[in-house]
Parts: C-alpha cells; sequence; structure tokens
C-alpha cells in the first residue's frame, strides 16, 4: 500500500476527470492519460496474479490522430479483458488520488487475490510521440506491485505473444521474430501451390499509415523469400500518424492514401495506424475507386476455406460472423450463393470473437477491416489427421495441407492486418485471381452513413444485434414505413458508444434511395430521440462514383 501511494504520486489524476474502459479500452488526448497508464500497468498485475497467466497491455490508440493515445489489457488466451475487469479498469481509472489504494485493495479482496504470486505483464506500444513516456507509465504501475516489459510491436503481435507465452510455445513462440517465422513460413507452404506467379501478380502497394505496421512489415520482408514484392507508403519516415492515409481514411472517404499514385487495376491495401485493421482497393481503367472492406475479405476466406473443406471431404461447420454495417449484398451472397451459415451480432469485436467461437470455423470481419478467423481445437485436429494419413487420396492431401498452411498463416487471438494481408494474398494467388475477379463475387448495395447529435444517447435502445430500436416509442415503427418506400432498403440505428450522437446507416437500390432513406430516417431519429442537430442533407451526387453504385460514406462505423 505505501509503494502504492509512493509511485501514484508520480502520476497524478487530474480532479474531476472521468473515463470510461470500453471495446478499444481507454482513449483520449494524450495529456490526459498519464495516471490511467499507471493504474492500467497495476491492473494488469493483479489480474496477471489472479489469473496465474501473462497479462498483455498496449499502449495504442489504433485509427486515432497522433495526439492522442490509449490502452487496453490483454487477457490469457490473446483475447479481450474480460468485461467484470472492464468494471474494475473503469473503478480503478476514476478513484481520486487519495482513494486509490482502497478501490485497489477492494479489486484484492473481491477477487480474493494472492499477493504472494508472481506477475507477468508484457507491455507493447506503438509509435505515437507520446507513447515512451505512458508506456513508462505501464511499468511503473507493474513494479508497483511486480512484472515484464516488451518494447515496439503492433498491437496483434501483442496478443499472439500473450497467447504464445501462455500456452507454454504450443501456439509459437512469444517473440516478434517467432511471430514472422510462423506467419511467413506458412505463406510461402501456400503459395508454392500457386502456378507461374508472375513479378506482376507478386506485387502489393502497403500503405502503413505511418504506423506501427509499417515498420514491422519492413522488418519481415526477408522472411517471405520474395514471395510477395511489396511497395510500402506512409512508412512513417516523413507523415503523421493516421493523416490522409490508413485504412479509416481509405474506408471514410472512398479514396486512396494522399500522395500515393496507383496504376489502374494495381493491389493496394491500407493498414491502420496499430495495424489490427486492413481495406484492400484499386482503381479501374476509367480511374474509378473499388473499395474492398470486411466484407468483400470475409467472402474471400470463407469462400476459399469452404471449397478446401469440400475438396478435403471434412465435415466441419463454417460460419462468417458480421455486425448490421455488413453490406445486404454479401449477406446475400454468403447464405444463398455460397451456403454458409451467417450470424449477426452488436457492433464491437468482442461480440463477433465470442460467436465466431461457437463454430469448428468462424470467420468475422467488421465492415471496416478488422477482423480474423477462429479454428476450434477439434477442427485443427481433424485438418492435421487428414494432412497425416498416407491412405488418403491426392485431392484430400492437397486440400488438408492446404488447410493446415492456412491455420498458421493466421493470427487467431484478434483482427492483424498483416496476417490477414498474408492469408488474403495466398488465396489470391493460389486461385489464380485478379483483385477485379475478387471484387466481382458480388456488387455492394449502395449505402450512406450518418449521424444525428442527440442529448442523451441512451434514449435508444435497440435489440436483434442493433437492427431493431425498441426505444423510443414509435421510432421502429417510422424507420419500417420508410424502409418500405424503397427497393432492396433496409436501415437501423443505434447509439455510438463514445458520443452523444444516433448513428444512422442505411442502404437501398439506387444511391439516390440510399441517400434519401439515410435522410428521413435521421429526420425520425430528431423528431422521436431530442435530436440537437440534424446531420446535412446528404443528396449530394458527386458524393457517389459514377456507375458504381459505391457510396462515399461520411461517417465509418465505431471499432
Amino acid at each position: 500500500q505505501d509503494e502504492v501511494l509512493k509511485q501514484s504520486a508520480l502520476h497524478p489524476k487530474p480532479a474531476g476527470l472521468c473515463l470510461q474502459y470500453g471495446t478499444a479500452g481507454f482513449r483520449t488526448n494524450a495529456k490526459q492519460l498519464d495516471h490511467i497508464m499507471f493504474r492500467m500497468g497495476m491492473l494488469a498485475t493483479l489480474r496477471s496474479k489472479k489469473t496465474q497467466a501473462t497479462i498483455g497491455v498496449m499502449v495504442t490508440a489504433s485509427h486515432n490522430p497522433e495526439e492522442d493515445n490509449g490502452v487496453k489489457l490483454v487477457d490469457p488466451m490473446g483475447e479481450m479483458l474480460t468485461p467484470a475487469w472492464e468494471d474494475y479498469a473503469t473503478q480503478l481509472a476514476n478513484a481520486e488520488q487519495d482513494d486509490l489504494a482502497r478501490a485497489v485493495k477492494e479489486v484484492i479482496q473481491k477477487e480474493a487475490i494472492d499477493m504472494s504470486r508472481e506477475a507477468n505483464v508484457f507491455v507493447g506500444k506503438d509509435t505515437r510521440s507520446s507513447s515512451p513516456a505512458l508506456s513508462q507509465a505501464v511499468i511503473d504501475g507493474v513494479s508497483a506491485l511486480g512484472g515484464h516489459n516488451y518494447g515496439l510491436v503492433t498491437t496483434p503481435q501483442l496478443h499472439y505473444m500473450v497467447w504464445c507465452q501462455n500456452t507454454k510455445g504450443k501456439y509459437g513462440e512469444a517473440t516478434v521474430e517467432g511471430y514472422y517465422r510462423k506467419h511467413c513460413q506458412a505463406y510461402v507452404q501456400l503459395t508454392k501451390n500457386a502456378s507461374n506467379r508472375t513479378d506482376d501478380q507478386k506485387h502489393l502497394c502497403v500503405d502503413g499509415a505511418n504506423g506501427i505496421g509499417a515498420l514491422k512489415v519492413r522488418e519481415m520482408e526477408h522472411h517471405l523469400q520474395k514471395g510477395l514484392q511489396i511497395s510500402l507508403f506512409n512508412d512513417g519516415s516523413k507523415g503523421k500518424l493516421n493523416h490522409q492515409c490508413g485504412a479509416d481514411f481509405v474506408k471514410v472517404q472512398q479514396k486512396p492514401p494522399a500522395d500515393i499514385e496507383i496504376n489502374p487495376g494495381e493491389r493496394c491495401c491500407s493498414f491502420d495506424g496499430d495495424a489490427d485493421r486492413i481495406v484492400y482497393y484499386y482503381t479501374d481503367s476509367d480511374g474509378r475507386f473499388h473499395l474492398l472492406d470486411g466484407d468483400k475479405i470475409a467472402t474471400l476466406i470463407s469462400t476459399f476455406l469452404k471449397e478446401l473443406l469440400t475438396q478435403a471431404g471434412l465435415d466441419l461447420n463454417i460460419a462468417v460472423v458480421q455486425t448490421a454495417y455488413a453490406n445486404g449484398s454479401s449477406t446475400l451472397y454468403l447464405e444463398n450463393t455460397m451456403k454458409v451459415i451467417v450470424k449477426c451480432t452488436k457492433t464491437g469485436v468482442k461480440h463477433l470473437h465470442h460467436e465466431a467461437q461457437k463454430f469448428d470455423i468462424g470467420v468475422y470481419f467488421e465492415a471496416n477491416g478488422h477482423g480474423t478467423v477462429l479454428f476450434s481445437q477439434a477442427a485443427v485436429e481433424k485438418i492435421q489427421q487428414l494432412a497425416e494419413d498416407a491412405n488418403s487420396d491426392d485431392t484430400k492431401k492437397r486440400a488438408a495441407l492446404l488447410l493446415q498452411s492456412t491455420v498458421n498463416v493466421i493470427n487467431q487471438t484478434v483482427g492483424d492486418a498483416i496476417s490477414d494481408m498474408l492469408l488474403i494474398e495466398a488465396i489470391l494467388a493460389v486461385r489464380g485471381m485478379t483483385v477485379q475477379q475478387w471484387d466481382a463475387m458480388y456488387t455492394d448495395l449502395p449505402n450512406r452513413q450518418l449521424k444525428v447529435k442527440v442529448s442523451d444517447r441512451r434514449v435508444i435502445d435497440t435489440t436483434d444485434a442493433e437492427r431493431r430500436a425498441v426505444s423510443p416509442a414509435g421510432l421502429q415503427d417510422a424507420i419500417d414505413s420508410l424502409v418500405k418506400k424503397y427497393r432492396q432498403a433496409r436501415s437501423f440505428v443505434r447509439p455510438s458508444g463514445t458520443e452523444d450522437v444516433v448513428r444512422v446507416y442505411a442502404e437501398a437500390e439506387t444511391q439516390e434511395s440510399a441517400d434519401a432513406l439515410a435522410h428521413e430516417v435521421s429526420l425520425a431519429v430528431y423528431r422521436l430521440a431530442g435530436g440537437l442537430r440534424l446531420p446535412i442533407c446528404p443528396i449530394n451526387h458527386s458524393l457517389s462514383h459514377p456507375g458504381t453504385g459505391q457510396a462515399r460514406p461520411r461517417f465509418a462505423p465505431e471499432s
């Protein structure tokens, strides 16, 4: 207790500041985070003693501007912090200075933590200028109660290493080099099955968002044995983190990052600031921009896996988990053409991850490009048995070996831009597909996203994975009657997780219809949910892309 008081005095809390631990952990202006970091170091140590396992702490604000930072904790299997401990995080963060020791003691007593146990904490950070000092505050918090530090890593790498450490190396070696070796060897194995690839087919433009992902791609490249030829842009040498670049910018603005010249048909992808999201894109011969977001990525991956399971004769169930933001065309294609199970959950990666765990193979992606694939232990064992079975025929054996390499190229702990990139590149190579052929699997329905400022976002309550509003009274009826006016239309509203706004999503057969529907639903929200400010009327045809039917949404869903 004396040590807590002494150390916490070096990281004082500004009086009256209140922050909430959410899906993304804590995230705000870096100047307000020193005390939070110290306290999360202490909480991670308590969590480590409680679980008798290594816990991760990642200092990052992902796709936020450079002046922001944040922190999130990683649980023993590389997953996000369990909800009960999210409450402890909020309590510790908001305890006033002279009440901190009591708040720590309360967690120890409630969880019956044996403080004599050893604690191991891995601390990772991104490339923001505030990250070194803030990660030092985490380490101070760890040492106030006992721990261990990792250095400069992407968020997904930290998740990966925590799982490796806690499975005593069964999932892989708990180092950055171990991460590169495992994923790159699997990529090289997979692409051996791609015949006669030209240098053009191996070429990929990567926008590193001026973040940690760019550094890590550079470090990893030699492990790929020239199996992928990467042109790296926004590598952090001159631009600002996430400024006019990165996955979020590309997704929201529906255009390539600034200062990148891309040739027609050239395959490009963008990471976000901490490299846990990825989107692909290209421009066609008419100069039109085409985005391949999380929905398109999930479709490519699940189609590939389903084909391999059929070839291998393996009876494993495969599902794609989406949110309400998934484009309606992707859902129809997966259900009707591919005959894949599709599940919808609330927005937020932890909800998708949890649902994906219920299947032999669960593919989950948010439209923003955050996602991965989960394989059950039983599925991994069945794939391995078939790959090692001397009596299986050539077709089955080849499919099983491809599945085995696919399992190893994926980081199952969390969405990982680097691992997802290697998987997508391998699938395109093995199937001999161009980015245009991938894009043509289905055509997105035109859509529009808006937000309405309200006095209190809590007046909106939703059900059915946020697709139906249960309050305020009359809102869902209003949405239903508006949707009926348009062909192939749907719309939903949900409260933001971070600010007093209500997010509106609408899609329909044409861009004009999607724009009009979004605007009309916004008016209904304004009228029935205590609106303060209406969004600008979105009916502006210069925003849509001629002939593509793809909207340029002003507002992307939250991470």
